[in-house]
């Protein structure tokens, strides 16, 4: 057991930011095959804005830690783990359980932060960072010279989808609101206000001849939009159902709907593709596989860092004790950027 106390933040049900409880307990101990970190930052995603309502597709059932992803120092290794591990800064992606002062995590899933890079920093691009990574390269395969659209282009994930396009070579368009075209524009990125302007007809305006890619996380209407904005050989990865946030019903049922749509997209004769992004696809099956693109495409990520192609984005720091103060300001939509929770 560890002196220092465990320290975590549960989501008992459905419940207001205020809700949250913040619990303590003895430190967990590493077992076989697993490291225990001791956080030094985790992150607010839309995921876990989605989870207090019960609305994300696969969350657990409640009561559970949130928390999607963290960085932090290994202060224990389990057996059969390499004992010089320990002491080293670290990233992994967990999807629940981050929001805790000592996390368990098997050795396997960790990825090493280099050095000189700042826990906070490292933190908004795990989650962010892969997500950004994996639809621009995995999937829309993107090249320089060609022309994407990202919605929510000052988000968590946008604001990196449009740094790595940037540095690809690609022009980018952005929608978001005007209070951040400025700092869009200063990226090289073409601003679109998503609450003013009627957004196909302007990216038609700006792409007469249509986007080589959309990345869209809005939901199945957004989704109709952006596939008639591609050009022909171009991709639509949506990667989420954000407009369906506060709705009731099943949570699963804006997922299906999306799916079945691009079903038929692909089923038709035409060269244009369209894909909905998963981060966990293909764990089940190849988890070797997924843990080894994993961490080759987070080294990816850190490694644009160091250059200076990505400027991590926070938003704000804040304690976890201020989880619902934290929980609310990303839910305002009056940021950019990550809110990073530091224990």
């Amino acid at each position: 057991m560890n002196a220092e106390g465990l320290v975590e933040v549960v989501l008992p049900g459905k419940v207001e930011p205020e809700g949250l409880e913040i619990r303590h307990g003895a430190v967990p101990v590493a077992g076989p095959g697993q490291v225990l970190i001791r956080m030094e930052a985790t992150g607010v995603s839309f995921a876990e804005q989605q989870m207090r309502r019960g609305r994300y597709y696969d969350q657990p059932a409640f009561p559970f830690v949130p928390g999607y992803d963290l960085v932090g120092t290994v202060a224990a290794t389990g057996e059969g783990v390499e004992p010089g591990l320990a002491g080293t800064r670290v990233a992994a992606l967990v999807k629940v359980g981050g929001w805790a002062s000592h996390v368990l995590v098997d050795a396997a899933d960790v990825v090493p932060v280099p050095d000189g890079v700042g826990a906070a920093e490292a933190e908004t691009l795990v989650l962010n960072g892969i997500t950004a990574w994996q639809m621009l390269h995995r999937k829309a395969r993107v090249r320089a010279g060609q022309t994407v659209l990202v919605h929510g282009a000052n988000g968590g994930v946008g604001s990196v989808l449009v740094q790595l396009a940037v540095a690809a070579g690609a022009k980018v368009i952005g929608t978001a609101s005007a209070r951040h075209h400025d700092a869009l524009r200063a990226q090289g990125v073409t601003p679109v206000d998503y609450r003013t302007e009627d957004i196909p007809a302007r990216v038609r305006e700006l792409a007469p001849g249509g986007v080589d890619a959309v990345f869209d996380h809005v939901g199945l209407r957004s989704a109709i939009d952006s596939w008639n904005l591609l050009a022909p050989g171009g991709t639509l990865v949506s990667y989420g159902s954000a407009a369906t946030r506060d709705d009731e019903g099943s949570k699963q049922l804006p997922v299906l709907k999306l799916l079945g749509r691009i079903w038929v997209w692909n089923a038709l004769p035409n060269r244009r593709r369209a894909y909905f992004f998963n981060i966990w696809a293909g764990r089940a099956f190849a988890k070797n596989q997924f843990r080894a693109r994993l961490r080759a495409d987070l080294t990816q990520v850190l490694a644009a860092l160091q250059r200076g192609d990505i400027t991590p984005r926070i938003a704000a720091q804040l304690p976890l004790s201020r989880i619902a103060d934290a929980l609310r300001l990303a839910e305002s939509g009056t940021v950019a950027g990550k809110i990073v929770l530091n224990p």
